[in-house]
């Protein structure tokens, strides 16, 4: 299920375009302002904005380029809604970063289509592009993973299993995955695998990435399941 914030300050609005996003399967997060938007993508890193450009303070576009500028969240995927329509307007929300753009008004079955259009894009590059959060770098083209430690490059020696799984958490950072959606999303729902074995090898990676001082990335959520952080400052360089 993909996570998209709207950053929309009319409510009726708003509630109209999460509506039709939860009734079309997305995970749906509101902010109302520069400052909520900021909040949001703080705390969780959605997989696509929906950012208006006229907003309460600072605009939709600022924020843009605020995202772009900063490493987190250069590559998040932006659709920029606006009642603007004029070629210059569209002219200056692509050349902030927007990965597209939509006129007000327009349909859901539009914005539906752009939304999917604009996932598929970027869904190639996060499969093939190497990651890196805290220093470890998870390369799937060379199938290495690596960090800095002690003046040195080190390598940590993964499974395939075990290196499927950091991939999928390293690309879906600080979002809670419950054992079946791991079983899901890296084993495959084709195949029948008992829950606690997610435990397993979640248990083998950590003692793999303990080499490199990065096991605390991977935290145990009581009752819910695990959690990939990359908060600044949780693990030794």
């Amino acid at each position: 299920m993909s996570r998209i914030l709207v950053v929309e300050d009319e409510s009726a609005i708003a509630e109209l375009i999460s509506i039709n996003l939860r009734h079309a399967g997305y995970e749906v997060t509101v902010a109302a302002s520069f400052e909520q938007a900021q909040a949001a993508v703080d705390a969780v890193l959605p997989d696509l904005v929906l950012l208006d450009w006229m907003l309460p303070g600072q605009t939709g576009l600022a924020l843009a380029k605020q995202w772009r500028g900063q490493a987190r969240t250069r590559e998040l995927p932006i659709i920029m809604l606006t009642a603007r329509s004029e070629e210059g307007d569209k002219i200056s929300g692509l050349d902030a970063g927007a990965d597209d753009y939509l006129t007000k008004p327009f349909s859901t079955k539009e914005l539906l289509a752009r939304i999917r259009a604009v996932l598929r894009r970027k869904a190639p590059e996060a499969l093939d592009a190497a990651v890196e959060i805290e220093g470890l770098r998870l390369d799937p083209a060379t199938r290495r993973v690596t960090r800095p430690l002690g003046g040195e490059t080190r390598e940590v020696k993964l499974g395939p299993t075990e290196f499927r799984l950091l991939h999928f958490f390293m690309t879906h950072p600080e979002r809670v995955h419950s054992r079946a959606q791991l079983l899901d999303r890296v084993w495959g729902d084709h195949v029948f695998i008992e829950e606690r074995t997610v435990d397993v090898h979640v248990k083998r990676l950590r003692e793999a990435l303990q080499a490199v001082q990065c096991a605390q990335l991977i935290e145990t959520v009581r009752g819910a399941g695990y959690r990939f952080t990359q908060q600044v400052g949780r693990v030794a360089a």
